[in-house]
C-alpha cells in the first residue's frame, strides 16, 4: 500500500544506482516535501467544516458545493470565506481528515447531546454526497483503504466532553455512531475535567473523569487533551492505557498560551506514546501575536469603562487604536518553530498537525487555508527534516496512535462496560 512504503525515492536510486555520486543525487527540500506527502498524505487532526455547515446552512447542504467554497464568503457575517472544499484539501495533500463535530460549550448539557449528534449526521451526509472523493473510515485500516483507493479518509472526533451530557451510555452510544475521539473539554470546565480557559474547579480529573478516560481506552476511541488544563493532562497520563492526542495544540516553550502543552506534559509523551498534532492558529503560534491580543482585550476593557453606555465612542476609539497597533502576524515559520520544540522535548515519533481551519479567522501567512501545507513540509525540509521524519509527522504517527488504541481495545474486549447509575 502506497502510505505503508518506507523507501524513499532517493533510496531506491542508491540501490540501484550505487555508483553515482552522493552530490547527484541530492534532493531540494521541495523535492523531500513532494516524495514524503506522496508516500504519507497529511492526516489532519482537526477541521470544522461540520460547525461552519450549522452556522451558514443550518445544516441544510443539498445545494452545498463542497468542491469549491471560494464564494462562501457571503455565507458569513464578517465576509469570512472557507477554508476548506475538496479542490483545496487534493491541493493540500490532505489525505485523511478528523471532522470535529463541535458543538458551543455554553449549551446545557441535553441540548449539547442532540446537537452533537445532528453535527455528527450533517458530517455523515457530506461524506455520503461525495463517494468518490470521501470515504468514512472508522480504523486505521479504513484510513489506509481509502488513500490507497484516492479518497480522503473522513473521520470524525467530539471536541468538548459536555456533548456525552456526563453520560457513559451517551459516551458509547456516540463511538457506535462514528465518533472516534473526544476531546475531554472545550473552552469551560465540564462537571467532570478542568478546561484550560476557565477558572480550575476540580484540580484536573474527577473519578468519573477517570471513568470516562477508562471507558474510551476500552472502547478504543482516542482521549484529546487539546483544551484541557495542566492537572487534566497529567491526571489523564496517569490512568491512559493507550496512547492519547493532542488534536491541535502547539508548544507552551513557543507561545504561552493555556491551551499549548507545556514541557512537563511532553517529557511523559514517549512513555505513553501520544502524539501532539500542532495547530495552525496564529495566536496559538506567534508569542507576539498572543501579547498584542492581550493588549487589545486591555484596551477594549478600558474604552468600554471610559466611554459607558456610549458604545460607538469606545468602537471608534478601538478602531484608532488597532490602526495605530497593527497586530502581528503569524507564519510557517512559527509554526516549523513549534514542530522544532515538541521533537526536541518528546521526539519525532510524538508529532502530528492539526490545524483547526474554519475553526479561525485565518491560518498563518503562507497556510491561511487548507491548500497550505506542502509549504509547511517544504519548511521543515529546509530545517533538516528527512523524508522519513515528514512521514512520521504527516501521517504514521497518527495512524500508529490509532492502532495502539484498537490493539488496547481488543486486549479488553472481554470487560464489560462500566456502568454508572442513571439519576433517580
Amino acid at each position: 500500500m502506497r502510505i505503508l512504503s518506507s523507501l524513499s525515492l532517493t533510496a531506491l536510486i542508491l540501490a540501484s544506482a550505487g555508483t553515482v555520486s552522493s552530490g547527484a543525487l541530492a534532493q531540494t527540500p521541495e523535492q523531500v516535501a513532494e516524495a514524503a506527502l506522496e508516500g504519507a498524505p497529511v492526516f489532519d487532526g482537526h477541521n470544522d467544516v461540520p460547525i461552519q455547515l450549522r452556522a451558514r446552512l443550518r445544516n441544510m447542504i443539498g445545494d452545498f458545493d463542497f468542491v469549491d467554497t471560494t464564494d462562501t464568503g457571503a455565507d458569513h457575517a464578517d465576509g469570512r470565506t472557507m477554508h476548506t472544499d475538496l479542490t483545496r484539501l487534493r491541493q493540500g495533500k490532505v489525505g485523511a481528515q478528523f471532522w470535529s463535530v463541535y458543538v458551543s460549550a455554553a449549551l446545557d448539557e441535553p441540548a449539547a447531546v442532540q446537537t452533537t449528534i445532528e453535527q455528527i449526521d450533517v458530517t455523515r451526509r457530506l461524506i455520503d454526497r461525495y463517494p468518490d472523493r470521501l470515504a468514512l473510515a472508522l480504523t486505521a485500516d479504513d484510513v489506509e483503504r481509502a488513500v490507497e483507493e484516492g479518497r480522503i479518509a473522513s473521520l470524525m472526533g467530539m471536541e468538548g466532553g459536555h456533548s456525552i451530557g456526563s453520560s457513559l451510555a451517551v459516551l458509547r452510544q456516540m463511538y457506535a455512531i462514528g465518533a472516534r475521539y473526544l476531546t475531554l473539554t472545550h473552552s469551560r470546565n465540564t462537571p467532570w475535567a478542568d478546561s484550560a480557559t476557565d477558572d480550575p474547579e476540580h484540580d484536573g480529573l474527577t473519578e468519573f473523569g477517570r471513568q470516562v478516560v477508562r471507558e474510551m481506552n476500552r472502547l478504543g476511541m482516542l482521549v484529546d487533551l487539546s483544551h484541557v488544563s495542566e492537572a487534566t493532562m497529567a491526571d489523564t497520563l496517569d490512568i491512559a492505557v493507550a496512547p492519547v492526542i493532542f488534536s491541535h495544540s502547539g508548544a507552551r516553550a513557543i507561545n504561552g498560551h493555556s491551551r499549548n502543552v507545556p514541557d512537563s506534559i511532553l517529557r511523559r509523551l514517549p512513555e505513553n506514546g501520544g502524539v501532539v498534532m500542532v495547530v495552525g492558529l496564529p495566536g496559538y503560534l506567534s508569542e507576539d501575536m498572543r501579547q498584542w491580543n492581550a493588549r487589545r482585550q486591555a484596551e477594549k476593557a478600558r474604552l468600554e469603562s471610559l466611554w459607558q453606555g456610549r458604545p460607538e465612542q469606545a468602537a471608534a476609539a478601538l478602531e484608532e487604536w488597532d490602526a495605530a497597533n497593527p497586530a502581528p502576524e503569524a507564519t510557517i515559520a512559527d509554526m516549523a518553530d513549534h514542530i522544532d520544540h515538541i521533537r526536541d522535548i518528546a521526539g519525532i515519533d510524538h508529532i502530528g498537525i492539526g490545524g483547526d481551519y474554519d475553526g479561525m479567522p485565518t491560518g498563518p501567512v503562507g497556510m491561511e487555508d487548507v491548500s497550505g501545507y506542502p509549504a509547511l513540509f517544504v519548511e521543515l525540509a529546509r530545517r533538516g527534516y528527512s523524508q522519513a521524519d515528514l512521514e512520521k509527522i504527516a501521517m504514521r504517527n497518527v495512524l500508529r496512535v490509532m492502532r495502539a488504541a484498537e490493539a488496547v481495545a481488543a486486549e479488553q474486549a472481554d470487560m464489560p462496560p462500566i456502568e454508572t447509575p442513571v439519576p433517580e
